[in-house]
């Protein structure tokens, strides 16, 4: 149940005026004003589509040139220099007049050739259907690889493109156009190299197949699904609906069944992985280490708390287990929300790899052996290492970004393989966003804070400072005309100890004598982080600041980067803590001058959805309001893997369930509440809501309900239906906050 991105609301971006009084600031005409104006405080992000090509050496990002028309260039942070690689102008699709126009592209390894990806056909978050080209950019010669592909990728030595179509692994040598099939046992049900939602969903990839590093092998995940349910889905158009059928598995169902393959390109023998594991389990990734012919295959129990990792000899099949590491809650092998793929991390040239691990009530990196021996532990304290940068085996050393400043914050530090000498690299306070270069000598910093918009500067890893990219005084000339309300940071106690940090946006003018309605905008999921030392950059928050709102988010429990215990503390039990801290921080805010403690109200999307629900069962006397979009409303309801990992399976824990149910709560709901969902949304299914809905009904509680068909996860299908949304929810608030009386709550029961 990811969160929706913010930005998947803001509408295009047009020019405001900038005047301004010679007394007061500017202020928003309207809503679509405000809305418009969170791409001008988002400001300029630096160098786009970033990827680091030549070893390193140089790194590619798109741009557009005078005439509009899409480019790749390329920057030389030694030298500054900065140059066009590639510019479709006068360049045509293979055997025909039409220009060429590409979705994507991935470079080769060897940074001499691009390979697009055309026509694409979006099937589930991260993964679709797209024809494929490779261009040379030595002769300017434009190859059609293949069509029809769900992925591909060229082979490190660069003289195949290895592809999945149709649920069967290919290779086409380019130098002839030889496409050679390399597995054949693909059916409705079984397919290689590509996943089904679920994997895709909740592991975070798309590929399920990786080339070994000699060009040698693929080695690829199969799947049969046949033992998962099919849900239907449809937006009801036309005279005659049309159904979408996906295998989703729900909690308690079978998914499918998983296994990794490994095939010679040359010989096209096969070569089955067997890890020995039986029942249900789940292979989440797969890694080519530094070892010729040694593939590392980790695997996970259902309840995701047992994790086995296993080296495989490709040759024949024969496996060594090298570790198992077990929790009294869940283990993760990813991190969505801090954009880490892998949790795990084998470097070249190297029998050691690292581990990314809270066993120690922190995230810290571990450093192994091929053995399994753990050599040391990396980093240690009372924070996380969220992310590896990058790594240089020469000089010993890992960069990495960290909470050890604050929570609040992520910052760049270096250390030695053995653990000493760390540095911080960065040091300006804020939220740093880094992109550091394969060989660790140079890195993209992307950084802003509370009072700080956006900053993008170029470093030597050394710390030296190169070049600023963007300083956005576009951004900064905006806020000295324009009413601006930046985010605070605010911190208090729960009833029982806890530490909660939170952030207000305060209403525009502000008054300290008066009492101010209150927003809680929240998500609160497990592993998440709401609330940073960033720029705020939110057009709609502070058009609700300057209609007389005070805007609220909240680190809650389960929040990541607090250590463990604040984090897992939900597990077997989510819902109760998330609604807790919500409330305490309703409580904390009510003794402040300037709030008005029974004009509350809470909204979310996703994750924030549910606990927005939640939250108005539990705490109906502190949330009268509340806006929930596509929320979850019974875990009974959502897929396997996300739900299991946080509330176990569903026979060791049916009270949890029960009791995070917003459904089998709905008895408690006294508030006045608006949902809204699509009915195309395969992520949250819309019969969570119209259970929720019938649950409701049946207690004698109402409930306002807006659906939008065509619209996926978050509702929202194109910018009108995007607009719109915020537009009724705007209205709800409006009628339920400042009427003459504080909003009514039903009879408790």
């Amino acid at each position: 149940m990811k969160r929706i991105s913010r930005s998947y609301f803001i509408a295009l971006v047009v020019c405001l005026p900038f005047i301004a009084g010679a007394q007061e600031k500017q202020r928003f005409a309207n809503m679509d004003e405000a809305l418009q104006a969170g791409a001008i405080l988002n400001g300029r992000q630096g160098p786009r589509n970033v990827n680091w090509i030549e070893g390193g050496a140089r790194f590619s990002y798109t741009d557009r040139d005078a005439s509009g028309t899409p480019v790749i260039r390329a920057y030389d942070p030694r030298t500054g220099k900065d140059t066009v690689l590639f510019t479709p102008t006068g360049l045509t699709f293979p055997g025909t007049n039409q220009p060429f126009a590409y979705d994507g592209f991935q470079w080769t390894q060897d940074s001499k050739r691009l390979v697009f990806s055309t026509n694409f056909q979006p099937l589930y978050r991260r993964s679709g259907i797209a024809d494929i080209y490779v261009y040379s950019l030595a002769d300017r010669r434009m190859q059609l690889a293949t069509k029809g592909a769900r992925t591909g990728e060229l082979s490190p030595n660069g003289a195949m493109l290895g592809f999945e179509r149709d649920g069967d692994m290919y290779v086409t040598t380019l130098a002839n156009q030889q496409e050679k099939r390399l597995t054949r046992d693909a059916s409705e049900h079984v397919y290689n190299g590509h996943f089904d939602w679920v994997y895709e969903e909740e592991f975070g990839l798309a590929q399920a197949w990786k080339w070994s590093p000699d060009s040698r092998y693929i080695a690829y995940w199969q799947l049969n699904d046949s033992a998962e349910p099919e849900i239907q889905l449809s937006d009801y158009s036309g005279l005659h609906q049309q159904w979408e059928k996906i295998r989703i598995p729900q909690v308690g169902d079978s998914n499918a069944t998983v296994r990794i393959g490994v095939v010679n390109v040359s010989t096209g023998q096969n070569t089955w992985l067997d890890t020995g594991e039986r029942g249900e389990f789940y292979i989440p990734r797969i890694y080519w280490t530094s070892r010729a012919d040694t593939l590392a295959v980790i695997t996970l129990n259902r309840p995701q708390n047992v994790m086995k990792l296993f080296f495989f000899d490709v040759r024949t099949g024969g496996r060594r287990e090298v570790m198992t590491e077990t929790s009294k809650t869940w283990l993760d092998v990813y991190d969505f929300y801090a954009g880490i793929e892998d949790m795990m991390t084998f470097p070249e040239n190297s029998r050691e790899f690292f581990w990314i691990s809270d066993r120690d009530g922190y995230q810290h990196l571990y450093r192994y052996d091929y053995s399994g021996k753990l050599i040391n532990q990396v980093t240690r304290g009372n924070w996380n290492a969220t992310r590896i940068e990058g790594s240089d085996a020469k000089a010993q050393t890992i960069y990495f970004t960290s909470t050890e400043a604050s929570p609040l914050q992520r910052q760049l530090y270096s250390i030695r393989f053995d653990g000493t000498n760390k540095r911080r690299i960065t040091t300006v306070e804020g939220n740093h966003r880094i992109n550091m270069s394969p060989t660790a000598t140079y890195f993209i910093d992307r950084y802003s804070s509370l009072k700080q918009p956006t900053q993008v500067e170029l470093w030597a890893a050394s710390g030296q400072k190169l070049r600023t990219m963007e300083n956005n005084a576009a951004v900064t000339t905006w806020l000295a005309t324009h009413a601006y309300s930046p985010a605070e940071i605010f911190t208090f106690t729960t009833s029982d100890g806890t530490r909660i940090d939170g952030s207000i946006v305060k209403p525009i003018p502000f008054d300290p004598s008066k009492r101010y309605p209150v927003i809680f905008d929240i998500y609160g999921g497990p592993g998440s982080q709401q609330v940073y030392n960033q720029f705020s950059t939110s057009g709609w928050t502070q058009w609700l600041a300057q209609q007389g709102y005070i805007v609220v988010g909240v680190n809650n429990r389960g929040t990541n980067n607090y250590g463990s215990a604040f984090m897992k503390v939900v597990y077997k039990q989510l819902g109760k803590y998330e609604a807790l801290d919500f409330a305490e921080a309703a409580r904390y805010l009510a003794k402040q001058a300037y709030v008005d403690p029974r004009r509350v109200a809470i909204v979310g999307t996703s994750y924030g959805g549910y606990a927005t629900v939640f939250t108005m069962e539990m705490y109906p006397e502190l949330f009268p309001v509340g806006v929930a979009n596509s929320p979850g409303t019974d875990w009974r309801l959502y897929d396997t893997i996300y739900t299991e990992r946080y509330m176990g399976l569903l026979g060791d824990n049916l009270k949890g369930y029960v009791e995070s149910s917003p459904v089998e709560q709905a008895a408690k709901m006294r508030g006045n509440l608006l949902l809204i969902h699509s009915m195309m949304d395969d992520n949250v299914h819309p019969q969570n809501t119209m259970q929720l809905l019938t649950a409701l009904t049946n207690a004698s509680r109402d409930a306002e309900l807006r659906i939008y068909p065509p619209g996926r996860h978050g509702a929202a299908y194109n910018q009108q239906s995007s607009r719109l949304i915020r537009q009724v929810t705007f209205g709800y608030l409006e009628r339920h906050l400042k009427g003459n009386a504080p909003p009514a709550l039903a009879p408790a029961r």
